[in-house]
């Protein structure tokens, strides 16, 4: 396979300098990383803390790297001392501290490679897809933009934007496009990778595949990702935007699951599905007025049946079409796959919006939110992956009794199909089921005294998983947060946990790589 990943930074073989092991509980920087850093002291305290607002811990040095071999020195410098480690921080929407370094290294990963785009034309003689490369810091949202100047886009997105590529193919990456095209992590074609040894690297499928595969959901244990190269498709120029209100579980999730297997594409299914809880009455955060797209649009309380529940269901949909598609062939694509849905009669919501307006949707929420001040308070998130079998358990346990009451925000959950997702990456996914489901539980509170204390969430939050414990659920934590190996090893079952030891071991032997995580402790093996 052609690399198309050019190193934009000399090589150099200079190695830096061993710190001098500094005093008290503040070590000293390394004076010669030969890379554009900024000390702590003399830039904003940014890389202490996240968007989680529950975590702080105050590194040693920011470094703002302007290149990958800036990113291998600074790993070089760290295992050249005896103590530091390096986390590298993308837009800082870590919920528990994840890309935070006490005393150690933080990369602003938004400093490097500002300027790299460059479009891979797709087509014969193999039929590939088109992609771009761009860097690891880039923001998804930077990389939309520009690759719709192409008439191009990605084929799987998050929700929210303001995300590194970096970050969420550190993760997964997953939306309402995953049933299709598979999370982020699955439609990658080669990334550039600085491991926890200072190499840098390029991978993929075929070439360095184990540190590929690896570093794809490895939570940044395994490298650091400075270049990617992303799958892109044609992009449409509309969506057409609807919602869907029901009453009672089993017929939501029955409905959704015949929605994901349907033929793709060419107006055979939609091309995204998600769904969420809401709550059965008028709170403006939680309940029916969160589901309508506009004021002027009427949710009918009249059309619920007096045996409705504390919460109802909303399935939202999109399907993409262009500017020149005559609406009667739109509305008669809907009319067709809205056909036998089981959804209340009467609450159906539909609007037309550009593609950008669609994915930049989130955005639009942002402003709102940091206009109301939630925005900058903590966020006790919670995300699970939970297995077909589960879901309706899962339901009546947590959303019909923890959660009947809603959480001060968006309560997502939607079906996904295992197949799109492949096994050789560090995800990891419920043990059974073709179709497992993702929960996201985004809180978007009041900072006490205004809203509930911090404290009462993240008690609901483990109430939640004890009573997915104490019923047999089948379930994974997604963007994992434990503090014990036995709980990483928990998470990753005896097979994948030898697998991600013997991955750490080749990759970051020295355990220098995202501390923050909280997995392993800096030390040789």
């Amino acid at each position: 396979m052609i690399a198309y990943l050019e190193r934009l930074v000399p090589e150099t073989d200079a190695e830096p300098t061993p710190p001098d092991g500094g005093k008290g509980d503040r070590p000293a920087l390394p004076d010669s990383l030969g890379i554009h850093g900024t000390s702590l002291d003399s830039c904003p305290a940014i890389a202490a803390r996240d968007f989680g607002g529950m975590a702080s811990a105050r590194p040693l040095a920011l470094v703002c790297p302007y290149g990958s071999d800036d990113v291998a020195r600074t790993v070089r410098a760290a295992a050249s001392s005896a103590h530091l480690t390096v986390a590298a921080r993308g837009n800082g929407h870590s919920i528990n501290g994840q890309a935070m370094a006490h005393m150690g290294l933080v990369i602003d990963m938004r400093c490097l490679d500002p300027g790299l785009f460059k479009v891979i034309p797709g087509g014969p003689p193999d039929g590939d897809l088109p992609s771009v490369v761009v860097s690891g810091g880039a923001l998804w949202e930077e990389v939309l933009v520009r690759c719709l100047e192409h008439g191009l886009a990605p084929q799987s997105y998050t929700d929210y934007l303001r995300l590194t590529v970096g970050g969420t193919l550190s993760n997964a990456g997953v939306s309402g496009q995953a049933f299709r095209h598979g999370p982020q992590t699955s439609n990658v074609a080669e990334m550039e990778v600085v491991t926890g040894t200072g190499e840098v690297l390029v991978c993929s499928e075929k070439e360095n595949s184990e540190l590929f595969f690896g570093t794809l959901g490895g939570l940044g244990q395994f490298g650091i990702i400075t270049k990617a190269r992303i799958l892109l498709q044609p992009a449409p120029d509309m969506v057409r935007w609807i919602r869907l209100v029901y009453t009672r579980f089993a017929q939501f999730a029955r409905d959704a699951e015949r929605l994901i297997d349907l033929p793709d594409g060419g107006g055979g299914s939609f091309d995204y599905v998600e769904g969420f809880v809401f709550v059965h009455g008028d709170d403006p955060v939680n309940g029916w007025p969160t589901v309508p797209f506009v004021p002027d649009q009427e949710f009918d309380l009249t059309r619920l049946p007096h045996t409705a529940g504390p919460v109802l269901y909303c399935l939202e949909l999109a399907l993409h079409y262009r500017t020149g598609d005559r609406p009667c062939v739109v509305d008669s694509v809907v009319k067709r796959l809205l056909g036998g849905l089981s959804y209340v009669e009467g609450l159906e919501f539909h609007t037309d919006v550009g593609y950008s307006e669609f994915l930049m949707r989130v955005s639009h929420a942002e402003q709102q939110a940091r206009a109301s001040g939630t925005w900058d308070g903590p966020h006790p998130w919670l995300n699970l992956f939970v297995s077909k079998k589960s879901i309706g358990d899962f339901d009546r346990t947590v959303f019909n009794g923890i959660l009947r009451k809603g959480i001060g925000g968006p309560m997502l959950v939607y079906p996904l199909l295992r197949s799109r997702w492949d096994g050789r990456t560090s995800v990891v996914l419920p043990d059974s089921d073709e179709i497992f489901y993702i929960v996201a539980l985004l809180r978007f509170n009041q900072p006490y005294p205004l809203g509930p204390p911090v404290e009462a969430l993240i008690a609901q939050n483990h109430e939640i998983i004890d009573v997915c414990e104490k019923n047999g659920l089948d379930y994974k934590l997604y963007l994992p947060h434990y503090e014990s190996e036995d709980e990483w090893r928990r998470h990753f079952g005896s097979r994948g946990w030898a697998r991600f030891i013997d991955r750490k071991r080749r990759f970051d032997p020295m355990a220098i790589l995202a501390p923050g995580q909280k997995i392993f402790s800096r030390s040789p093996w």
